[in-house]
């Protein structure tokens, strides 16, 4: 059952933020609900989650037309978005978690209707497999993203390795965190970098003991559904 599972992942946020002194109201929990259909969706959302993650643009535009009876809901984009695709789905979300390029931030700022929220996208791991700009070319991005004044870098967003131990995510999500704060002390109007997103169903609990201020939760909370 949903309600279950939210108290669970409620009780898990609680005690991490406990843990380190953190107010549990500073963490945003976002229902990555991309295996779920849309009836499944909805009872997350009754269930009290409004902050609902998509990462694919057919089934999340499916998905959204069904939603309807759920205006307050905050949509959240959290895969890989092709340029082509911008268009289509660039100003049916309210947070995007994966700019990763100065060719997609150009279809954004094309493309968008609106002031888009947008997280950059770090390789702290240095994964070959993962998106993301490195480390060490983050300031320089961040910098040439002042000509685009439909994106407003609201944080940073990472993952960290599937089979990586507690030591290691906390090492990667540190590592974000002062990523963030340097970018923050900026006090860039179009970059304020106060947000952190980083944390799933397997590392949330340390991601918050490092700062994550949006975790992005599907397993644990849409099991047995």
């Amino acid at each position: 059952m949903i309600s279950d599972n939210l108290r669970e992942v409620r009780q898990e946020i609680q005690n991490s933020c406990a843990l380190v002194g953190r107010n549990e109201d500073s963490v945003t929990l976002v229902a990555v609900t991309k295996t779920i259909d849309v009836e499944k969706t909805k009872d997350v959302l009754r269930a009290g989650v409004l902050n609902c993650a998509e990462n694919r643009v057919e089934k999340f535009l499916e998905k959204k037309q069904e939603m309807t009876d759920f205006p307050q809901v905050i949509w959240h984009f959290i895969g890989n978005l092709q340029r082509r695709k911008v268009k289509l789905i660039i100003n049916e979300i309210d947070y995007f978690h994966a700019l990763d390029s100065l060719k997609l931030a150009g279809e954004i700022q094309k493309r968008g209707e609106k002031v888009i929220k947008c997280f950059a996208e770090v390789n702290i791991s240095g994964e070959s497999t993962k998106q993301g700009i490195s480390p060490d070319q983050l300031s320089e991005f961040i910098s040439e993203l002042a000509a685009f004044d439909k994106i407003q870098v609201v944080g940073l967003m990472t993952m960290a390795p599937f089979d990586s131990t507690q030591e290691e995510q906390r090492e990667i999500f540190r590592s974000l965190r002062l990523l963030q704060e340097n970018e923050q002390k900026k006090q860039l109007s179009y970059a304020p970098c106060t947000e952190l997103s980083m944390g799933m169903s397997n590392d949330y609990s340390v991601a918050i003991q490092e700062g994550a201020t949006f975790i992005r939760v599907g397993t644990a909370l849409v099991k047995d559904m």
